[in-house]
Formats: C-alpha cells, structure tokens, sequence
C-alpha cells in the first residue's frame, strides 16, 4: 500500500502549490504500487492547477507516458504535443510522439516528428546528441519495418555519422546497401572508414559480402562477445555440466527459434517436427518470434510435444524456463539472425548446445558445442572454419513434402515471360547479389542471344539499379524481368516457367533452391569455402545433380551457356527431378530425421563419455582484423586461389609483432617454428 494520504495530497496540489519535484516522487509511489491510474490522477490534477508554470512540459511528458502505458495513446498525444508547444526544445517529447503516432498508423506523422527532433538547432550537448541520434534510430527502425529501405539508409547514415561507435548501427547500414544492391556496399566517408563498416557488420551480412570463412569466423566471434554473451555472474540457471540419465526415460531436445511461423525456417522445420520419433525423443519448441497465429505456427503447436512461448521473457527468465525443463539438448534455430536469443545460450541451460540451421555459419562462441553440416558443406577439409565441432547428416537441410502448391498453373504470358525465350531465373533475395554473380550472369546473357533473366521483384528503386548495372555492362535492360511477390502456394505454381534457376554466390539458395527443385526446375550453384555458399550445392547434390554444383566461376559461365543452347539436355535434368523426386536424399525427410536423432543420440553418448568437445575461439580476433584488412572492392575471395597464404603470411607478420599462441587452423606449432626461424 501506498502510505501517501490520498486526500492530504490532493489538497496540497490544489490549494497549497505542490512543488513539481513532490508530485513525480508522489505519482512514482503509486506507479510502484501498481496504482498507475492514480499516478496519472496526480499528474492530471497537477496539471490542471498549474497552467502558467515553467515545468509543465515535464509533467505533461510524465504523464503521457504513464498514459501510454495504459492504453490512453490519444490523451498521450495531445499531452505530448502541449509538451512540445510549451518546450520546442524538450526533444524527449518528440522521441515518444513520433512512437505513438507510428503505433496509431500514421507512420509519416511519426517520420515528421522524430526528423523535428533531429534537426531542431539546438546547443551541441551530449544530452542532446543523444536524443538526435535516438530520432534518426526510431525513424530507421521504422522505416525498414515499413521496407523502405532507402530512407531508412540516409537515417542509419545519419546515426553512424554522429556515433561511429555504435556497431548495430553500421551493421543495418551495410545490410540496408546490401538490401538494395547498393555497390559497393562498403562506402566510408570522413567519420567512418572500412574498417569500421567491416567491424559493424553483422555476421548474416558478412555471409552475403565476402567467402572469406575466416573473416566470417572472426565477424562471428565478435558479433557474440558483443551482443550474445552475458556476465558469469548472470548464469544462476546453468546445467553445462548436469548428467544425461537416459534409463527410463527419453532424451529431451528443446529447439529455439523465431521462425516456427510463416517463414522459410518454419516451412523446412514443420515435417521435421511431425516425424520426431517421440519413443525415441521429447521435443520441446521454444519461440521467440513476433506474434504469431497462422496456421503454419499452428502446425508447429501440434507436431511438438511441449511449445513454450518465451518472448515476453528477459534472458534469464528464459535460460531458467528451459533449465527447469531439463533439456538435455538444446538446438539454437537463430544464430545470428533476427530476434535471437543468443544471451540465453550463454547461461548454458542445457548441457550440449547445437548451432543448426538458422543461421549458415558458425557462432564463433564459446558456449555452442556442435554444429550440423553434411558431407558437402562442411568436409573435413573445411572443419578448421568453424568453432564448434562439426557434425554430418546426409543433408543438412529439412524440406517439407506437404508444402501447398497452387492447382491454377501460369503461362509465360500470366507471368510477362517470353514464350520462345530461354528463361534463366534467381529468387533470391536482392542482398545475396553480389557486383561479382550479377557480373557472371551478364556474361551468360550476352552468349545465349534471346535470353532473359527472371528476378523477384524488390523495390522500383533497386529493379532499377539492376537495369542500369545490365545496360553498363552491354545487356539491354528490358531482359531482366522482375516477378512480383506472391504467396507461396502461387510463387510455387509459377516456377516451371524457368529453364534453370542461376544461384548467387557466396550466399546461395536455401530454401528457394529446394523449392526449384521441388518443382523439378534444375539449379545451377557455384560453391565457396564458406557455409552458405555450399547449401546450395548439398541441395542440388541431394537431389541428383551432382553436375550443376561448378567449383569455378569459369565453369559457372560455361555450364549456363551450355545448357541454354542445348534445351535437350536441359529438359532432361527437369525429367530426372521429375522422376527422382521421391526418393532423392533431398526431399527423404524419414532419413534426415532418423539421422538427426541417431546424431543427438551420438553427442549424449559423448557427453556422457566425457567427451563434449570445447569450442575452438583461439586467436579469433586475429583472423578478424587479418580478414578486414585484407577486403578489397576488387577482390572476390571466393575465386581467390592462394587463400591459406594471404592469411599465414598475415599471421606471421603479426606473430613476429606480437607472439600468439597456435589455433590449429591456419597457425600451427609449425607454422610458429618457421616463422621463428626454428
């Protein structure tokens, strides 16, 4: 209970002159108690008896936001507006105006206000370029949620101009140019030089920029210390070393996602839920995504045994929900992608941590024990590229066999194809093009006369910017043809319209790729040293054409225009998908799911053996800044064949500086030796 007497201090606020300082100490009382409807009384009250004095913005900013909170959004706004009459100045107000108005729908009412704030003349204080920066961040944020990209680039600009230091900020500026094939996406100016983009950027965008592993390990490593790590303090609800007792009772597999909705991940992951031998495991889902109530999250709901909720959860809160669920295995469906909950894998709430299929790359962390790969993407040869230890399916990617496909077929006419045309296609998203594939492609067009280029559509802005890349480089504009998103039971129907699906390098088709495929439209992959730029490869493998995976972008070019002038043999590959659907490793979901089991089987017997191996993090900053420094615009590292020697050259120039202790990468005992002359 509040002991404030409620009549004693009404009657100091209308009849004695309550000092401001007195009624926000009296309405905080109430807010604490859980009386916030009399915390907005005092307020109001207060107002009403104060009309003339100089602080009545801050109580009327004090009060629309206790009125947000509680659903009054109107009586916050108008409270927010006579704030900014009173006080132009009080740029917090503008900050929680723009929200409001963003939150009722009238997102350029909010875009109005949050650039008000921003470029209001005002003294340069730190207090205020702190809220300059908070208005441009409030407008970019909404802005990309709204997908429009290119406004929200000019304000993340503005943001990294005034705080370098801001790391997330540089990261969604490199994305956003990414995001609308803004080349080269590394633009530094005066503030804010290379290095400084390449240490913002975040891992999922380093994947699409660079097939560089090492540059991608160490962007990892960093982007986990930064945001995905937590205080030893702060793990109070570990189990890292808790035992496995499987008598009597089955292995406990908890999956962590954002995605278990309508969303690529979701879609791969649903069979995979309903076909879990539940004699074999308990299967927990935890979900840390928007909102989410369509029948795709639906389907999830059922297939899984025990579906927690955990967004409205801090870290903490959710490491003790799944400890106390005492899961023996803990399944991270993010990494480093959007709404993940990194932090939680941090307090270590299971004994064995997996990195599998959200994010194409390792975590660069100290806490993921394994990561699951399959025989293509993660060979032993390529082992050394990631912190956790690598584990193989037969294919590392689920499909789901009862995706919907729409019965309404399209013609090339429907879709504005050429009928005669040899039509190559790529839907992946824009930020997977890189100067280096579009550069490919133009080539392939210019030695198959008649051919187009089909693309999903992504904004008037960046089609256009494609266009006129293709006019630079002699192809005439009106053969990039842009198909306009649909939902996914139609873009399925209208895939057979390609002749064959080009993929983009070093971030290839994922999901896309095995739709095409599903669709029996072959898939032509050029594979790196990376993760993500071998995906497609291990799909297009699995599904039995092993020839369309190229090693060299030369063979890349050559296989494109090979297949374009033989339509024989390209309609051959659309037969063999045809007919092999059923029974290719590809789309052999019992397979996958017996292998993944048999694999989670495989790390309890190794935890329980005392066997769990320890991440590898030695020397990761190292391979970061080697890999920053050397990027170049010109340089495409996934053709670069001394790769290994750029980087030992780097390291024992920065070994002969300041020793470092060997990895077992790139810098071994004899690496040292040489070196050191020994």
């Amino acid at each position: 209970m509040v002991e404030t007497d409620d009549l004693a201090l009404l009657q100091a606020i209308t009849t004695q002159g309550l000092p401001l300082g007195d009624a926000i100490n009296a309405a905080g009382r109430y807010t604490e108690a859980g009386q916030v409807a009399m915390a907005e009384q005092v307020y109001k009250i207060w107002i009403q008896f104060n009309p003339e004095h100089p602080q009545l913005f801050i109580a009327l900013f004090n009060c629309a936001t206790l009125q947000s909170n509680i659903g009054g959004a109107d009586t916050a706004i108008a409270n927010l507006e006579r704030a900014i009459a009173l006080n132009p100045d009080f740029l917090p107000a503008y900050i929680n105006l723009g929200g409001l108005q963003e939150r009722a729908g009238a997102l350029e009412a909010g875009i109005a206000t949050w650039n008000a704030a921003a470029t209001r003349p005002l003294a340069i204080t730190g207090s205020n370029a702190h809220y300059v920066f908070s208005a441009y961040k409030q407008m970019a944020r909404a802005l990309l949620e709204a997908q429009q990209t290119g406004r929200a680039e000019t304000a993340l600009w503005r943001c990294a101009d005034l705080d370098p230091t801001q790391l997330d900020t540089i990261g969604q500026l490199v994305a956003a140019r990414l995001g609308q094939c803004k080349w080269p996406p590394l633009e530094p100016w005066e503030r804010v030089d290379r290095r400084a983009l390449l240490k913002g950027i975040n891992p999922l965008s380093v994947a699409a920029y660079s097939d560089d592993p090492l540059l991608q390990l160490g962007a990892a490593a960093a982007f986990t210390d930064r945001d995905g790590s937590c205080a030893p303090e702060a793990i109070v609800a570990e189990r890292r070393d808790a035992p496995i007792d499987l008598t009597d009772r089955r292995l406990r597999v908890g999956y962590v996602s954002s995605d278990l909705r309508d969303h690529a991940v979701g879609y791969l992951m649903a069979e995979l839920f309903e076909l879990h031998d539940r004699e074999k495991v308990e299967v927990f889902a935890y979900y840390c995504g928007p909102p989410a109530t369509d029948p795709l999250n639906a389907r999830t709901r059922v297939a899984v045994e025990h579906y927690t909720d955990i967004r409205g959860m801090t870290d903490e809160q959710a490491a003790r929900t799944i400890a106390d669920d005492q899961i023996d295995i803990l399944v991270d469906v993010n990494g480093h992608t959007r709404d993940s909950r990194t932090p939680v894998f941090a307090r270590r709430p299971a004994p064995i941590l997996v990195n599998w299929l959200g994010y194409p790359g390792t975590m660069g962390s100290a806490f993921h024990h394994y990561i699951i790969g399959d025989p293509w993407i993660t060979p032993p040869e390529l082992e050394h590229f990631y912190s956790e230890a690598v584990r193989r399916i037969p294919c590392y990617q689920p499909n789901d066999r009862k995706r919907i496909v729409s019965e309404a077929r399209p013609s090339r006419a429907d879709a504005g194809l050429p009928e005669e045309a040899f039509v190559f296609c790529c839907f992946n998203g824009p930020q997977k093009i890189t100067p280096f594939t579009f550069g490919r492609w133009m080539e392939i067009l210019k030695r198959t006369p008649g051919s187009v280029l089909w693309l999903l559509d992504s904004n008037p802005e960046t089609n256009a910017r494609l266009r006129e890349q293709a006019r630079l480089r002699g192809v005439e504009s009106e053969r990039l043809i842009f198909a306009p998103k649909q939902p996914n039971p139609t873009h399925m129907a209208r895939y057979p319209l390609a002749d064959l699906f080009l993929d983009t390098a070093p971030y290839g088709a994922h999901t896309t790729a095995s739709d095409a495929l599903w669709m029996a439209v072959p898939v032509l992959t050029l594979s790196g040293r990376s993760f993500a730029s071998r995906v497609c490869g291990s799909l297009v493998r699995s599904a039995g054409l092993p020839e369309l995976v190229c090693e060299t972008a030369e063979d890349y070019v050559e296989r494109a225009v090979a297949l374009a002038g033989d339509r024989d043999a390209t309609r051959a590959l659309h037969e063999r998908l045809e007919a092999n659907r059923a029974t290719s490793v590809l789309f052999d979901m019992d397979l996958l799911v017996r292998s993944v089991e048999d694999l989670f089987q495989a790390m309890a017997a190794e935890y329980q053996a005392g066997q769990r191996p320890t991440p590898n993090i030695a020397n990761l900053d190292a391979y970061l800044e080697i890999g920053i420094g050397l990027d170049r615009d010109d340089r495409e590292m996934l053709v670069e064949r001394d790769f290994e020697n750029l980087y030992k050259a780097a390291l024992t120039r920065r070994h002969l500086a300041r020793p470092q202790g060997p990895d077992g990468r790139f810098w071994t005992a004899e690496d040292i030796a040489a070196a050191e002359g020994r």
